[in-house]
């Protein structure tokens, strides 16, 4: 069986198409600036291919993705008939769903009613749906969300301490992102580890662009740092993180901000961005740090020990912790952010091995043999996540 992954983001489209008899990936790539100078990175048969093609919705976009999994100089399916099934990653289920369900009408609804909570992910997710649903009628379709893993978190935990009557009237309360993710690195890590995931307690680094730690105890997780939305948690590379919320109307009234216009620059401006002004890119401020850029190292040290502070919060979460895990763009490939967050854990006994950190990208044991908790580099697979849940609906179907 062959499944099309599709995660699409306000201006993006990401693809992959994995068959699931042996799980490797025939083709994948990515479609950009979608409604600007679009242009498509296509990768198959360990050739990369960047083709610059307008298009202005995500319709189109999907239209030429199509053209390219069947371009006849390097087809990767002969006809659409190859394609079984589509899989979608949903960034936010609310909490109308706690598991991976086939797409009907009802549930784009309520997609849809979750729009609030995720403004620029989920439209852009019901675009895909239903350009999949006309450029290849009668295909079944999964929809995976990333909210739907952290739906095991207690009340006591995801509730904020705000008048109760916006959670009834809102939903207002934590959620949680990247659920797939960590979710497929918990189960990875106890294959890794030869242990049962139900008798490990695991702290997932979550890191790249977006970032989110994650506690997972016996592989249900227990608490997580996102919140309502994306936005809370950690600094990230261009989002604030926690702040003191007075913060938020201080700067409003002091500048004259909008909503929209505060909330962008949370988004957008904030991070290791906001402190450093040099990048959002954790390589370029490591290249700033080693030209004595001060503003760089501040921006850095402070991401690192709040990710090391957020990772010893959940040892009272799970009242101790088995292994941490780093994955993501960040937590794959920075060896020195690595080893900069476990130094500041040093005190529980936590210890970095140099020569098994120099890894990027590979899963590996990265600490030493006589370090307290293990720690380890595994790198994420979404897609596949997002694939088996498909093959699994529709074999259900």
């Amino acid at each position: 069986m062959k499944i099309l992954v599709i995660n699409c983001g306000s201006s993006s489209l990401k693809y992959q198409l994995i068959d699931m008899d042996n799980e490797d990936v025939i083709a994948k790539g990515t479609y950009e600036r979608i409604g600007e100078e679009s242009f498509l990175t296509h990768k198959i048969n360990g050739e990369k291919y960047v083709l610059n093609h307008p298009a202005k919705d995500h319709k189109e976009a999907l239209d030429f993705v199509i053209s390219q999994l069947l371009n006849k100089d390097y087809p990767a399916i002969c006809g659409l008939d190859e394609i079984d099934a589509i899989g979608h990653r949903i960034v936010h289920g609310g909490e109308y769903f706690d598991h991976s369900v086939l797409v009907d009408e009802d549930v784009i609804k309520k997609i849809e009613a979750c729009s609030d909570l995720a403004p620029v992910h989920n439209p852009a997710a019901v675009i895909g749906i239903k350009a999949c649903q006309e450029l290849m009628p009668g295909k079944p379709m999964s929809v995976v969300f990333d909210t739907a893993f952290h739906q095991t978190i207690s009340k006591e935990k995801y509730i904020y301490p705000i008048p109760y009557k916006y959670y009834e009237k809102y939903k207002v309360r934590r959620y949680g992102f990247h659920g797939t993710s960590h979710y497929y690195v918990a189960n990875r890590i106890a294959e890794l580890m030869g242990k049962p995931v139900e008798d490990l307690k695991i702290v997932n680094c979550h890191i790249g662009q977006g970032a989110s730690i994650c506690a997972i105890k016996g592989g249900k997780s227990v608490e997580t740092s996102m919140g309502l939305t994306p936005t809370a948690g950690i600094p990230m590379c261009s989002r604030s993180g926690d702040l003191d919320p007075t913060i938020v109307t201080f700067i409003m009234q002091k500048e004259g901000l909008s909503t929209k216009e505060m909330d962008s620059m949370l988004n957008k401006e904030c991070g290791m961005w906001g402190i450093s002004r040099v990048s959002k890119d954790v390589r370029d401020i490591e290249a700033a740090i080693d030209e004595n850029n001060e503003m760089a190292k501040l921006a850095l040290e402070h991401y690192k020990y709040k990710i090391a502070e957020f990772i010893a919060k959940y040892a009272v979460a799970m009242q101790g912790i088995d292994v941490i895990t780093f994955t993501a763009g960040v937590g794959e490939n920075q060896i020195r952010v690595r080893e900069g967050i476990c130094n500041y854990l040093s005190y529980m006994g936590v210890k970095i091995d140099d020569e098994r950190n120099n890894v990027r990208g590979e899963e590996a044991m990265i600490s030493r043999d006589d370090s307290s908790i293990p720690v380890w580099v595994v790198p994420t697979n979404e897609e596949l996540v997002i694939a088996r849940d498909t093959l699994k609906l529709v074999s259900n179907k």
